[in-house]
């Protein structure tokens, strides 16, 4: 299973701005995108979730449900991403299906490690630096929290930097040995970013597979 490289996190002032903005991303050429509210209902939820599969299914970009594992089965997305006070992923595996992907939420080395234990697709790593889209932060990890937890992991899985990340800090947390990047503010400002980052961090690929050839 891929891992597609860039996150979009939906963001918005209302659940129908969460789904526009949905729409925008995918337009722009998003690979991933992830349904996040917070505070709305459960069957809320699921009527947003379909519409979001709707959308994401027309421009073939792969939809992950925040939180709500039983959601993301129920509207077919291509997983569901837990966070620490969430359900567990092991338990998350046994009810939906097998093609899905489950990622996780990690703050430190010793969650990175409890979430491999589990088996997740992918760990979602942050915050990189201060952010206001999520409450209660845990402490800032960096470049130099990056690169030590990403050297003592020394994991297949990939890392997704999460956390107030802009187009600037692509190159360096490439660098520190991420994978890919979850954005939402700095996508949501301006969509036609999407684009940018995506050529970021696909020339990193390119790079490796030119090193690898040699």
């Amino acid at each position: 299973m891929t891992i597609p490289k860039l996150h979009y996190i939906s963001q918005g002032a209302s659940p129908k701005k969460h789904l526009e903005n949905i729409q925008k991303a995918c337009t722009s050429g998003a690979e991933l995108v992830q349904l996040r509210l917070k505070n709305v209902s459960e069957k809320k939820i699921l009527k947003l979730a379909t519409e979001a599969r709707e959308i994401t299914s027309h421009f073939q970009t792969r939809l992950i449900i925040n939180d709500y594992y039983k959601i993301a089965k129920a509207v077919k997305a291509d997983g569901v991403h837990l966070g620490k006070q969430d359900t567990c992923p092991t338990i998350a595996r046994k009810h939906i299906y097998t093609w899905q992907m489950i990622g996780g939420t990690a703050n430190t080395l010793q969650d990175c490690e409890s979430l491999i234990g589990k088996e997740v697709d992918y760990i979602g790593l942050g915050p990189f630096r201060f952010t206001t889209t999520k409450d209660n932060l845990s402490p800032v990890l960096g470049l130099e929290g990056y690169t030590a937890i990403i050297e003592a992991l020394n994991t297949e899985v990939p890392i997704i930097g999460i956390g107030g990340i802009t187009l600037n800090d692509v190159t360096g947390l490439l660098e520190a040995g991420i994978s890919g990047i979850a954005v939402s503010g700095d996508i949501t400002y301006n969509f036609n970013r999407i684009r940018t980052f995506n050529e970021l961090l696909n020339a990193s690929s390119t790079q490796e597979q030119r090193h690898t050839f040699k």
